[in-house]
């Protein structure tokens, strides 16, 4: 299959979005999203026939010369975990689409932008050059800015120059570390090839510098801390639609990366540098859940929670095992469906009730069955209930934590499982006060529940949370060759030591 179709798909359907008419610019963006999901679909069959043939674990490579000079080359390939994550862009991005059907105001630029974010997306997972990887990074910069700005609310200018500096300065750091691997590699140049500087290995010396600059910088994308303060604000002044591509998938690039860039190419730095990995995760793990439970802002509870939760992606990275790195994945997967459906319900409450405050609210599952449910199920997958993917996603990332025997290591693990009592009280809390309960306001009695587009937005996502949470090998058996790639240089390390 040619990959670039997943980059051509959107392009095109966003420049189509440019010459229609508002009304029917609606409906190309849906054609487009759901053309995606089936594409993904039908890589996802293509891909279960071919993986055995791939060579380092990627499958239906094309590497063609962009600048030979600066040795940048139009290099793709798809593994396990880079398809996972092209299955959960195609599906937030159609949820994306049916939650913002009744946007009304620059209607075309909305979905253009939006649809020019999967673009960014769906290159940067697919890149196996690392320049054309950050091209595609930064794609999704500008567009983010542009819906914050435009179509936020609250202190909307505020928060997008806010995201888009912070954002901006991650890139900067990942720009020198590209540079530097690119031009540290002697009289052989492995060039911005991600397979080569794999194959050749990198220098330790170099990768002391270089790790914590790539690291660091695709960390700031996925709400490393201390560089975390972008999400709240961020996720908080964005329309529905943006807030659910930046937390379901704008902040899974981040995570990719520090698991695809940093640490795969420089494994003896990724364990030189561990302890200080898993102090930060740990540190955002539990911050963002004491932090979420202060909230009373219900777009502010979902983005410091995602704080929280983004740190178990770290926290599985920096374990360096095996179970870890998969859980990692699958908890990447896994908040991007559970956040972007909450997103969108919050939406969907604020969308009838025009407030987000939690004391404001009350009894809405009386005359919302349907959003009020929807509320339920999306803060049942955020507490990790069995049954839904926010439990298989986090076990694996804790079995896999224990298995490093070190003391330091395990009480890590036993302080992160902690969190899980912190994230059952706001969520219960939350629940209880916003949907639960007789007390109804009066103004709300004649609220229209979720509308067909928006339940066939919550439907999709909630069909992957039971997908994981049910039938989790499914992700696990589609994730485990890439994980036994990364486990492969991780075992480099420890046979030359």
């Amino acid at each position: 299959m040619n990959l670039t179709l997943l980059i051509l798909l959107p392009a095109l359907t966003a420049l189509a979005i440019i010459v229609a008419n508002a009304k029917l610019s609606k409906v190309i963006a849906l054609s487009g999203a759901t053309i995606q999901l089936i594409l993904s679909a039908l890589l996802l069959i293509l891909y279960m026939k071919a993986a055995p043939a791939g060579e380092n674990g990627f499958v239906f490579e094309s590497n063609k010369s962009w600048f030979p000079s600066l040795n940048i080359n139009y290099h793709l390939g798809v593994d396990g975990i880079s398809l996972s994550m092209i299955l959960l862009t195609a599906i937030v991005v159609l949820a994306g689409v049916l939650v913002s059907w009744k946007v009304e105001y620059r209607v075309k630029e909305f979905f253009f932008l939006l649809i020019l974010l999967s673009a960014g997306a769906y290159g940067f997972f697919i890149s196996l050059d690392l320049f054309l990887m950050f091209f595609f990074l930064e794609l999704a910069v500008i567009p983010k800015y542009l819906l914050i700005g435009i179509w936020g609310s609250g202190k909307k200018i505020y928060s997008a120059n806010k995201l888009a500096l912070m954002l901006m300065g991650g890139s900067a750091l990942i720009l020198v570390g590209l540079l530097g691997m690119n031009y540290s590699s002697g009289t052989n140049p492995a060039g911005f090839s991600l397979l080569n500087h794999a194959t050749n290995g990198i220098a330790l010396n170099y990768q002391m510098y270089f790790f914590p600059l790539l690291f660091v910088g695709f960390g700031v994308f996925t709400a490393i801390f201390p560089f975390h303060t972008w999400v709240p604000d961020g996720h908080s002044s964005a329309p529905t639609a943006a807030s659910m591509f930046l937390a379901g998938i704008s902040m899974k690039l981040g995570g990719y990366g520090c698991l695809r860039v940093a640490a795969y190419l420089m494994p003896e730095a990724a364990q030189h540098y561990s302890w200080i990995i898993v102090s930060l995760s740990v540190i955002a793990i539990l911050y963002g859940a004491l932090a979420t439970m202060m909230q009373t802002d219900l777009k502010y509870m979902n983005a410091y929670s995602s704080v929280s939760h983004c740190g178990f992606v770290l926290l599985g990275i920096g374990m360096l095992t095996k179970s870890a790195v998969a859980g990692a994945v699958v908890q990447m997967v896994s908040h991007g469906l559970m956040t972007a459906l909450f997103f969108a319900v919050i939406g969907i409450l604020y969308d009838r009730t025009h407030t987000r405050e939690v004391k404001e609210l009350g009894g809405l599952l009386r005359v919302m069955p349907f959003a009020g449910t929807v509320f339920i199920i999306a803060g049942l997958c955020s507490l990790g209930l069995p049954g839904f993917s926010g439990f298989v996603a986090e076990m694996m990332v804790f079995v896999g934590s224990w298995e490093r025997a070190e003391l330091a290591y395990r009480f890590a693990t036993v302080l992160a499982c902690a969190s899980i009592v912190v994230t059952a009280v706001y969520i219960l809390r939350a629940t209880g006060r916003a949907v639960m309960g007789p007390l109804l306001k009066p103004e709300y009695m004649g609220i229209k529940d979720a509308a067909w587009n928006e339940k066939a937005a919550a439907i999709v996502l909630i069909a992957g949370i039971l997908i994981i949470g049910i039938m989790p090998f499914h992700i696990i058996d589609l994730v485990s060759p890439g994980t036994e790639e990364f486990m492969k240089q991780i075992k480099k390390v420890a046979l030359n030591n």
